[in-house]
């Protein structure tokens, strides 16, 4: 079976062989290639692969249309959203996804970044190599916040406990699901929870039901002293409400890791200028140890598949 990894994994080459000689030595072809966003080089890449694997690569419909042997699409990523499941779907192509690989990765991004906000980290930075002191830098503590969650699958309820851990109180929107309430989570309505927040923070997929959540009208009901973290998907916020929002000192400050499009970010984008932003380039999964648990999933994913057996499954 011809099989092509569309980009890399970002795991060593000796992790990746030892991937690879099993599904070598059963007459497997492996085929390997950077990233390439073009659909046109795509197609030709995929040729007559039945199966590939990416991670957060735009695959268009016209690309899965394109390649009539493909049987199995292996997502090394949690979110899906880039990839076209529709058209995968009528193809009767199984897609699988590797949920659960960066919840601790991501989930510790988001606490560094609500401490990097309250504490000035990245201004302290540049006062001390500008030779400036600490003056107009007063932070402030974790310790008795809110935090408000939108969304508590697993990297939520993971980001969940290390803020209790802090002396966080947590509560959560109740716009998902009908989870009942616990002694260390309450779940809100959204303008009741956003009232509520002195962190706000986003661990939710980007559906129609997501999209654009965070606008002009619900930040109004935050607080001028709340921040907001966003480590799940860009297009929950509406980036040009956000900025005015941070721009006219309506919340005090904002931690974002996603965009509505991969970085690098174009020199327009309205959050590059706006006031009290931490801006990662989509680096909350990014760390070896996530990798290296991605590639498991990735893996296992694809031996499952051949075995008649999938598992992760999104579409089958």
């Amino acid at each position: 079976m011809d099989i092509v990894i569309l980009e890399s994994l970002n795991i060593s080459e000796e992790t990746l062989n030892r991937y690879l000689f099993p599904l070598q030595q059963a007459g497997h072809t492996i085929r390997c290639f950077a990233r390439d966003n073009d659909p046109s080089k795509q197609i030709s890449q995929i040729g007559n692969a039945e199966a590939i694997i990416l991670a957060n690569m735009p695959l268009q419909g016209n690309v899965i249309a394109s390649c009539p042997k493909l049987k199995f699409i292996d997502i090394a990523f949690t979110g899906y959203d880039h990839v076209d499941i529709k058209t995968a779907r009528a193809r009767k192509i199984t897609v699988s996804n590797a949920s659960g690989y960066a919840t601790e990765a991501v989930a510790e991004l988001t606490l560094g970044s609500a401490v990097s906000l309250f504490r000035k980290l990245s201004e302290a930075d540049c006062r001390c190599r500008d030779g400036q002191d600490k003056s107009g830098l007063l932070g402030s503590e974790l310790y008795g916040c809110t935090v408000g969650l939108i969304g508590t699958g697993a990297i939520g309820s993971r980001t969940a406990e290390l803020f209790r851990a802090f002396g966080c109180q947590t509560i959560a929107y109740n716009g998902f699901s009908h989870k009942k309430d616990t002694e260390t989570m309450r779940y809100l309505p959204l303008p009741e929870l956003l009232e509520q927040s002195d962190i706000l923070t986003l661990h939710c997929p980007l559906t129609d039901a997501t999209q654009n959540l965070i606008n002009r009208d619900n930040l109004k009901y935050m607080k001028k002293t709340a921040i907001i973290i966003n480590t799940a998907r860009g297009a929950i916020i509406n980036a040009e409400d956000l900025a005015a929002a941070l721009t006219e000192r309506k919340i005090a400050g904002a931690a974002i890791d996603v965009f509505e499009y991969e970085p690098p970010l174009r020199k327009d984008h309205p959050l590059l200028q706006a006031p009290n932003t931490l801006l990662t380039p989509h680096l909350g999964f990014f760390t070896k140890e996530a990798m290296e648990k991605r590639a498991a999933i990735v893996f296992n994913n694809l031996h499952r598949w051949l075995e008649g057996s999938p598992v992760n499954v999104i579409v089958e």
